[in-house]
């Protein structure tokens, strides 16, 4: 995480406690920017600066340069130049600074990568595979059918509770730091869950006052390495050849329902993002499928 300076214990610390308790930004997001901003801070005092109050327009280049010259992905570099432009946007606003000259600089282009997304048949072979009557078979089932049927990320996948499963109306609860949305899922997806519900779950709990809706074979809450290591298995048992991750059954699920038909706000809100332009990226991978068909099928294609 980097060492603890007066550099960190102060502005940045201010800024950190700022991000959780003002704008309530999650954990995970708070430790990204405190991991960027120390190795800034430490890079800055090896050049004899100890605020940020001392850092001019050429520190700044210096850093971004370095960065290139460690050879770090455009994606983090990226990522902690937005970490220390969010930081001197911060000490601006609130006047510790005079004058914001992180405004001006430049991240690298980052090109996007198409994600990988499994076929209709592929899920399928996927989704068939735990197919026996033993209680991880029963509960892999149920795990890997309601995540292709809402399209939750992993962790909320391993953190929904047994309270946060509707059956009857077919509905499951998602919640972050600080907000929630109802996520609906089909007939597979209820029958499999009924069926760990019913025959599995309570033989598999090692404390029966557990909460959390899925658990490992020692009857605790599943890890995220655990579930991933359960989903390549599964992929190499269904002779899919694509590398694939929890989170490719997730842009899977929104591939999906965009290239039936689905309109992209109420698939932006299925998967929880902030800005409808992270889910456009689905829209255009149908255009690109439907170009393709084309290209295959008219005659003078």
């Amino acid at each position: 995480m980097g060492r603890e300076t007066d550099f960190m214990r102060g502005e940045i610390a201010a800024f950190i406690s700022y991000l959780q308790n003002v704008k309530k930004t999650s954990e995970n997001t708070a430790l990204s920017y405190r991991r960027d901003l120390c190795k800034f801070a430490g890079f800055m005092e090896l050049r004899g600066i100890s605020a940020p109050q001392q850092i001019t327009q050429k520190d700044l280049e210096a850093y971004v340069r370095y960065l290139h010259e460690q050879h770090f992905a455009a994606a983090t570099v990226s990522r902690n130049i937005a970490s220390i432009k969010s930081l001197y946007q911060y000490l601006y606003q609130e006047k510790r600074i005079g004058e914001n000259i992180a405004e001006g600089l430049k991240a690298p282009k980052i090109e996007k990568r198409i994600p990988e997304i499994l076929s209709t048949d592929e899920v399928a072979r996927l989704l068939a595979q735990p197919s026996g009557e033993s209680d991880k078979e029963i509960r892999d089932k149920a795990m890997l059918e309601l995540l292709y049927a809402t399209g939750i990320r992993v962790t909320e996948l391993i953190t929904l509770s047994i309270r946060d499963v509707n059956l009857q109306t077919g509905f499951i609860i998602c919640r972050d730091s600080h907000k929630e949305r109802l996520v609906p899922f089909g007939e597979n997806a209820r029958e499999a869950l009924a069926r760990y519900l019913e025959r599995t779950r309570a033989d598999m709990l090692s404390d029966k006052a557990e909460e959390t809706l899925f658990v490992n074979c020692q009857g605790q809450p599943m890890s995220r390495q655990g579930f991933w290591k359960l989903i390549k298995y599964y992929a190499k048992k269904a002779g899919i050849v694509a590398d694939i991750t929890p989170h490719t059954l997730r842009h899977s699920f929104a591939a999906h329902l965009v290239e039936n038909g689905a309109d992209l706000r109420s698939v932006q809100e299925m998967l929880g993002h902030s800005d409808i332009s992270t889910t456009q990226i689905y829209a255009a991978l149908n255009h690109n499928r439907i170009r393709e068909v084309y290209a295959k099928a008219h005659p003078r294609g």
